[in-house]
């Protein structure tokens, strides 16, 4: 009778054990475009292997991989087609641009216990240059190109569960706070046209945001200003601010900080919308507890806090009437939105 528990069992740890394998095959598919390939319908595998400038067993070997974990999937006359994983992962570019960026992630997780004993400076950290406890120089361009546009990808879906749960056409000014090139607000204001909007993010940051802002027609309605969120006032005027996949990037003190900047630039009731991925999260405990955690440890600091360390956070900033609203897929993202109460923040 417990035969089927062993089983059951042995395979998942087996599967602990294959998960960087499986990612691998994963990374191997994208970086060969073969997804994009099998789009335009089942083929061979030699035509595969043509194709992709591999040779025709090692496509075999990574087609037979790659059908293991649902990724294609075999179809008639020895041809190969879009497995449910790997269309599901055609269509989401923001999915694909995390798996190219994850070597160096990877490259951290080399040796765990270092990372853990924070031993060395990891690859993440310095891609991620502004995070850290060590103060660092505002970011080359080139540097900030490359993670804003990662940011970018990944942010529609995240926007669209944010913009679901929580209406913004009840307010009449955003800042969105380390919006990045300005990505959540662009969807942000066609969401709600009757909305300006305040980009604050760092300089190098902000110009990327302003130079969009512009090609896309925005200019009267929208203004990127940079600085630093962690050590200058915010920009005032705005009645919502907006701190998307901010706060998990900082400990518990410089997280305070911020939140207490945005009590001080929102009017009495003024409106917080917080979203990033939660702690605690039911069904989604590995994504938060285990991804996330050991990927801020390698970026620098920060960590997932479940959706009750945020609120003691907020209502220590000056907010109240805090509430954990409902969205989609809580496994992405969690949205919490508060009010400020206090006259004195």
């Amino acid at each position: 009778m417990t035969r089927p528990i062993a089983r059951r069992r042995a395979r998942q740890l087996f599967d602990l054990c294959a998960g960087f394998v499986y990612s691998q095959v994963l990374l191997a598919c994208v970086r060969l475009r073969l997804f994009a390939i099998l789009a335009e319908g089942p083929q061979s595998a030699a035509t595969l292997a043509a194709r992709m400038g591999v040779p025709v067993e090692a496509t075999r070997l990574l087609l037979r991989a790659a059908a293991s974990l649902r990724l294609v999937e075999a179809r008639r006359e020895g041809r190969f087609g879009l497995g449910a994983l790997g269309a599901a992962l055609l269509g989401n570019p923001g999915v694909t641009a995390l798996i190219e960026h994850h070597p160096l992630f990877y490259a951290d997780l080399g040796d765990p216990v270092a990372l853990l004993r924070a031993q060395g400076v990891p690859q993440l950290g310095d891609y991620w240059d502004y995070t850290g406890a060590k103060a660092r120089p505002a970011p080359p361009g080139e540097g900030v190109a490359a993670y804003s546009t990662l940011m970018s990808a990944s942010l529609p879906l995240i926007a669209d569960e944010i913009l679901d749960a929580y209406r913004l056409d009840r307010h009449r000014c955003l800042l969105d706070v380390g919006g990045g090139d300005g990505t959540f607000a662009v969807i942000a204001a066609a969401r709600a046209p009757g909305l300006r909007l305040i980009l604050f993010d760092l300089p190098p940051v902000a110009a990327l945001a302003e130079r969009r802002f512009r090609a896309g027609g925005m200019a009267a309605r929208a203004t990127a200003i940079g600085g630093d969120f962690l050590s200058e006032p915010l920009p005032t005027g705005a009645d919502v601010i907006a701190l998307i996949r901010v706060i998990h990037d900082h400990d518990d003190v410089s997280a305070l900080g911020v939140l207490r900047a945005a009590a001080r630039a929102l009017p009495r009731d003024g409106v917080l919308l917080l979203a990033e991925p939660m702690s605690g999260t039911a069904g989604a405990e590995p994504i938060s507890d285990a991804y996330f955690a050991l990927y801020l440890l390698a970026r620098g600091g920060g960590r997932p806090r479940t959706p009750l360390e945020i609120e003691r956070l907020l209502m220590a900033a000056g907010f109240g009437r805090i509430e954990t609203v409902r969205n989609a897929l809580p496994i992405l993202t969690r949205v919490v939105v508060a009010h400020r109460v206090a006259a004195d923040c």
